[in-house]
Protein backbone atom coordinates (compact mmCIF):
# COMPACT_ATOMS: atom_id res chain seq x y z
CA UNK A 1 0.00 0.00 0.00
CA UNK A 2 2.88 2.34 0.81
CA UNK A 3 5.87 1.97 -1.52
CA UNK A 4 7.67 5.31 -1.24
CA UNK A 5 7.49 7.38 1.95
CA UNK A 6 8.83 10.93 2.01
CA UNK A 7 10.23 11.77 5.44
CA UNK A 8 11.26 15.39 6.04
CA UNK A 9 13.65 15.74 8.97
CA UNK A 10 15.46 18.56 10.74
CA UNK A 11 17.52 16.30 12.99
CA UNK A 12 15.53 17.16 16.12
CA UNK A 13 14.59 14.63 18.81
CA UNK A 14 10.97 14.89 17.71
CA UNK A 15 11.89 14.13 14.11
CA UNK A 16 13.95 11.15 15.28
CA UNK A 17 11.00 9.78 17.27
CA UNK A 18 8.74 10.18 14.24
CA UNK A 19 11.32 8.44 12.07
CA UNK A 20 11.29 5.38 14.33
CA UNK A 21 7.54 5.11 13.76
CA UNK A 22 7.94 5.58 10.02
CA UNK A 23 10.61 2.88 9.87
CA UNK A 24 8.18 0.45 11.48
CA UNK A 25 5.63 1.26 8.77
CA UNK A 26 8.23 1.04 6.00
CA UNK A 27 9.53 -2.32 7.25
CA UNK A 28 5.97 -3.67 7.35
CA UNK A 29 5.18 -2.48 3.82
CA UNK A 30 8.58 -3.11 2.26
CA UNK A 31 8.68 0.59 1.40
CA UNK A 32 11.61 2.84 0.58
CA UNK A 33 12.00 5.95 2.74
CA UNK A 34 13.05 9.14 0.99
CA UNK A 35 14.73 11.17 3.71
CA UNK A 36 14.72 14.90 3.00
CA UNK A 37 16.38 17.78 4.79
CA UNK A 38 15.46 21.26 3.64
CA UNK A 39 18.14 23.92 3.99
CA UNK A 40 15.81 26.84 4.59
CA UNK A 41 16.77 29.66 2.25
CA UNK A 42 15.21 32.22 4.59
CA UNK A 43 18.28 31.77 6.82
CA UNK A 44 21.80 33.03 6.06
CA UNK A 45 23.91 29.87 5.86
CA UNK A 46 27.03 30.55 3.79
CA UNK A 47 30.37 30.92 5.56
CA UNK A 48 34.09 30.62 4.75
CA UNK A 49 36.26 27.88 6.22
CA UNK A 50 39.87 28.46 5.18
CA UNK A 51 39.75 28.99 1.43
CA UNK A 52 36.46 27.17 0.99
CA UNK A 53 33.01 28.75 0.89
CA UNK A 54 30.67 26.37 2.70
CA UNK A 55 26.89 26.29 3.10
CA UNK A 56 26.67 25.21 6.71
CA UNK A 57 22.99 24.32 6.50
CA UNK A 58 23.59 21.99 3.58
CA UNK A 59 26.59 20.46 5.33
CA UNK A 60 24.56 19.92 8.48
CA UNK A 61 21.73 18.52 6.38
CA UNK A 62 23.99 15.94 4.79
CA UNK A 63 24.98 14.70 8.23
CA UNK A 64 21.34 14.50 9.30
CA UNK A 65 20.13 12.48 6.31
CA UNK A 66 23.16 10.19 6.37
CA UNK A 67 22.48 9.38 10.01
CA UNK A 68 18.83 8.67 9.18
CA UNK A 69 19.84 6.39 6.30
CA UNK A 70 22.11 4.45 8.65
CA UNK A 71 19.23 3.94 11.07
CA UNK A 72 17.04 2.75 8.21
CA UNK A 73 19.71 0.25 7.16
CA UNK A 74 19.79 -1.14 10.71
CA UNK A 75 16.06 -1.87 10.34
CA UNK A 76 16.50 -3.41 6.91
CA UNK A 77 14.72 -0.50 5.21
CA UNK A 78 15.94 0.96 1.91
CA UNK A 79 16.59 4.68 2.07
CA UNK A 80 17.35 7.47 -0.37
CA UNK A 81 18.51 10.86 0.85
CA UNK A 82 18.39 14.44 -0.36
CA UNK A 83 19.30 17.90 0.89
CA UNK A 84 17.57 20.72 -0.92
CA UNK A 85 17.28 24.46 -0.53
CA UNK A 86 14.02 26.36 -0.44
CA UNK A 87 11.02 27.16 1.70
CA UNK A 88 10.31 24.10 3.82
CA UNK A 89 6.63 23.33 3.04
CA UNK A 90 6.96 24.03 -0.68
CA UNK A 91 10.16 21.99 -0.98
CA UNK A 92 8.69 19.03 0.88
CA UNK A 93 5.64 18.92 -1.39
CA UNK A 94 7.72 19.34 -4.54
CA UNK A 95 10.16 16.60 -3.48
CA UNK A 96 7.34 14.21 -2.64
CA UNK A 97 5.87 14.84 -6.08
CA UNK A 98 9.19 14.33 -7.90
CA UNK A 99 9.93 11.07 -6.06
CA UNK A 100 6.38 9.83 -6.69
CA UNK A 101 5.87 9.34 -2.95
CA UNK A 102 2.56 7.87 -1.85
CA UNK A 103 2.90 9.17 1.73
CA UNK A 104 4.55 12.09 3.50
CA UNK A 105 5.32 11.39 7.16
CA UNK A 106 6.55 14.10 9.50
CA UNK A 107 6.59 15.27 13.08
CA UNK A 108 4.37 18.13 14.22
CA UNK A 109 7.23 19.32 16.38
CA UNK A 110 10.65 20.51 15.27
CA UNK A 111 13.58 22.53 16.47
CA UNK A 112 11.28 25.47 17.05
CA UNK A 113 9.34 23.47 19.66
CA UNK A 114 5.67 22.49 19.57
CA UNK A 115 3.96 23.93 16.50
CA UNK A 116 0.58 24.98 17.83
CA UNK A 117 0.13 28.13 15.78
CA UNK A 118 -1.96 28.21 12.63
CA UNK A 119 0.41 28.05 9.69
CA UNK A 120 2.89 25.58 11.18
CA UNK A 121 5.14 23.71 8.77
CA UNK A 122 3.14 20.48 9.07
CA UNK A 123 -0.17 22.24 8.45
CA UNK A 124 1.24 24.00 5.40
CA UNK A 125 2.38 20.67 4.00
CA UNK A 126 -1.06 19.17 4.67
CA UNK A 127 -2.73 22.01 2.76
CA UNK A 128 -0.49 21.63 -0.27
CA UNK A 129 0.24 17.92 -0.45
CA UNK A 130 -1.46 15.92 -3.23
CA UNK A 131 -0.74 12.69 -1.30
CA UNK A 132 -1.71 11.64 2.25
CA UNK A 133 0.28 13.13 5.13
CA UNK A 134 0.93 11.25 8.35
CA UNK A 135 1.40 13.81 11.12
CA UNK A 136 3.14 12.46 14.21
CA UNK A 137 2.95 14.38 17.46
CA UNK A 138 5.60 13.09 19.87
CA UNK A 139 4.32 12.25 23.33
CA UNK A 140 5.68 10.77 26.50
CA UNK A 141 5.26 7.25 25.16
CA UNK A 142 6.19 5.73 21.82
CA UNK A 143 3.32 5.55 19.35
CA UNK A 144 2.43 1.87 18.81
CA UNK A 145 2.60 0.18 15.44
CA UNK A 146 0.85 -1.89 14.13
CA UNK A 147 -2.27 0.06 15.02
CA UNK A 148 -5.02 -1.64 16.99
CA UNK A 149 -7.81 0.92 16.61
CA UNK A 150 -8.25 3.28 13.66
CA UNK A 151 -10.71 6.18 13.86
CA UNK A 152 -12.39 7.59 10.76
CA UNK A 153 -14.51 10.71 11.36
CA UNK A 154 -17.28 11.06 8.79
CA UNK A 155 -19.83 13.63 7.72
CA UNK A 156 -20.94 11.67 4.67
CA UNK A 157 -18.91 13.86 2.34
CA UNK A 158 -16.57 12.73 -0.48
CA UNK A 159 -13.64 13.66 1.76
CA UNK A 160 -14.85 11.29 4.46
CA UNK A 161 -15.31 8.56 1.85
CA UNK A 162 -11.74 9.11 0.63
CA UNK A 163 -10.46 8.84 4.20
CA UNK A 164 -12.33 5.58 4.72
CA UNK A 165 -10.95 4.26 1.43
CA UNK A 166 -7.46 4.87 2.80
CA UNK A 167 -8.19 3.67 6.34
CA UNK A 168 -9.62 0.27 5.43
CA UNK A 169 -6.43 -1.22 3.92
CA UNK A 170 -4.37 0.29 6.75
CA UNK A 171 -6.63 -1.38 9.31
CA UNK A 172 -6.73 -4.63 7.36
CA UNK A 173 -2.94 -4.86 7.22
CA UNK A 174 -2.63 -4.11 10.94
CA UNK A 175 -5.58 -6.25 11.99
CA UNK A 176 -7.10 -3.16 13.59
CA UNK A 177 -10.68 -2.34 14.44
CA UNK A 178 -12.25 0.56 12.54
CA UNK A 179 -14.15 3.20 14.51
CA UNK A 180 -16.53 5.28 12.38
CA UNK A 181 -17.48 8.50 14.15
CA UNK A 182 -19.80 11.36 13.22
CA UNK A 183 -19.88 14.50 15.34
CA UNK A 184 -23.06 16.55 15.59
CA UNK A 185 -21.71 20.09 15.70
CA UNK A 186 -23.80 22.30 18.00
CA UNK A 187 -21.27 25.12 18.13
CA UNK A 188 -22.65 26.91 15.09
CA UNK A 189 -26.30 26.63 16.07
CA UNK A 190 -27.79 29.93 17.20
CA UNK A 191 -30.99 30.61 19.11
CA UNK A 192 -32.83 31.70 15.96
CA UNK A 193 -31.51 28.98 13.67
CA UNK A 194 -34.35 26.53 14.42
CA UNK A 195 -32.07 23.56 13.81
CA UNK A 196 -33.24 20.28 15.29
CA UNK A 197 -30.31 18.40 16.82
CA UNK A 198 -32.28 15.18 16.43
CA UNK A 199 -32.42 15.73 12.67
CA UNK A 200 -28.67 16.28 12.57
CA UNK A 201 -28.18 13.15 14.67
CA UNK A 202 -30.25 11.11 12.22
CA UNK A 203 -28.07 12.30 9.37
CA UNK A 204 -24.98 11.42 11.42
CA UNK A 205 -26.43 7.96 12.14
CA UNK A 206 -26.83 7.37 8.41
CA UNK A 207 -23.24 8.44 7.67
CA UNK A 208 -21.89 6.18 10.41
CA UNK A 209 -24.01 3.22 9.33
CA UNK A 210 -22.69 3.51 5.77
CA UNK A 211 -19.10 3.56 7.04
CA UNK A 212 -19.61 0.61 9.36
CA UNK A 213 -21.23 -1.37 6.56
CA UNK A 214 -18.23 -0.81 4.31
CA UNK A 215 -15.75 -1.78 7.04
CA UNK A 216 -17.65 -4.96 7.86
CA UNK A 217 -17.91 -5.81 4.16
CA UNK A 218 -14.10 -5.67 4.09
CA UNK A 219 -14.04 -8.25 6.87
CA UNK A 220 -12.99 -5.82 9.58
CA UNK A 221 -14.28 -5.31 13.09
CA UNK A 222 -16.24 -2.05 13.05
CA UNK A 223 -17.57 0.25 15.75
CA UNK A 224 -19.97 3.11 15.02
CA UNK A 225 -20.53 6.17 17.19
CA UNK A 226 -22.29 9.54 17.09
CA UNK A 227 -21.10 12.29 19.42
CA UNK A 228 -22.63 15.69 20.13
CA UNK A 229 -20.01 18.39 20.67
CA UNK A 230 -19.46 22.12 20.37
CA UNK A 231 -17.10 21.52 17.44
CA UNK A 232 -16.15 18.56 15.24
CA UNK A 233 -12.53 18.67 16.38
CA UNK A 234 -13.54 18.55 20.06
CA UNK A 235 -15.78 15.59 19.42
CA UNK A 236 -13.00 13.78 17.58
CA UNK A 237 -10.41 14.47 20.25
CA UNK A 238 -12.77 13.36 22.99
CA UNK A 239 -13.33 10.06 21.20
CA UNK A 240 -9.57 9.59 20.71
CA UNK A 241 -9.15 9.56 24.49
CA UNK A 242 -12.19 7.42 25.23
CA UNK A 243 -12.38 4.58 24.19
CA UNK A 244 -8.93 5.28 22.79
CA UNK A 245 -7.53 4.92 19.27
CA UNK A 246 -4.05 4.66 17.74
CA UNK A 247 -4.62 6.48 14.44
CA UNK A 248 -7.03 9.08 13.11
CA UNK A 249 -7.65 9.07 9.35
CA UNK A 250 -9.57 11.98 7.93
CA UNK A 251 -10.16 13.90 4.72
CA UNK A 252 -9.00 17.47 4.31
CA UNK A 253 -12.32 18.50 2.82
CA UNK A 254 -15.82 18.00 4.12
CA UNK A 255 -19.02 19.74 5.04
CA UNK A 256 -17.62 20.60 8.45
CA UNK A 257 -14.08 21.30 7.25
CA UNK A 258 -14.54 23.66 4.34
CA UNK A 259 -11.21 23.09 2.62
CA UNK A 260 -7.56 22.37 3.06
CA UNK A 261 -6.72 25.98 2.23
CA UNK A 262 -8.93 27.33 5.01
CA UNK A 263 -7.04 28.03 8.20
CA UNK A 264 -8.58 26.34 11.19
CA UNK A 265 -10.16 23.46 9.26
CA UNK A 266 -11.26 20.41 11.20
CA UNK A 267 -8.28 18.37 10.03
CA UNK A 268 -5.81 21.05 11.07
CA UNK A 269 -7.45 21.56 14.45
CA UNK A 270 -7.33 17.83 15.04
CA UNK A 271 -3.71 17.28 14.09
CA UNK A 272 -2.60 20.18 16.31
CA UNK A 273 -3.88 18.50 19.45
CA UNK A 274 -4.30 14.79 18.79
CA UNK A 275 -1.99 12.65 20.96
CA UNK A 276 -1.93 9.97 18.23
CA UNK A 277 -0.89 10.02 14.56
CA UNK A 278 -3.27 11.76 12.17
CA UNK A 279 -3.38 10.63 8.55
CA UNK A 280 -4.87 13.34 6.34
CA UNK A 281 -6.18 12.35 2.94
CA UNK A 282 -6.46 15.10 0.30
CA UNK A 283 -9.44 15.39 -2.01
CA UNK A 284 -9.28 17.58 -5.14
CA UNK A 285 -11.34 20.73 -5.05
CA UNK A 286 -14.71 20.32 -6.69
CA UNK A 287 -15.32 22.73 -9.51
Amino acid sequence: MFDRICVPTDGSDAAAAAFDHVLAIAADHGATVHVLHVADTTRDSVTRIGRDVVDVLETEGESIVEAAAARAAERGVDAETAVEQGGVPETVVDYADRTDADLVAMSTRGRQGVERLVGSTTERVVRRSPVPVLALRPGDEAVPYPYEDVLVPTDGSPAATAALDRALPVAERAGAAVHVLSVVDTGGIGVGDHVDVDVLSEYADDAVAAGVERAEAAGLEAVGAVEVASSPARGILSYVDDPGVDLVTMGTHGRTGVGRYLLGSVAERTLRSAPVPVLTVPVPDEE
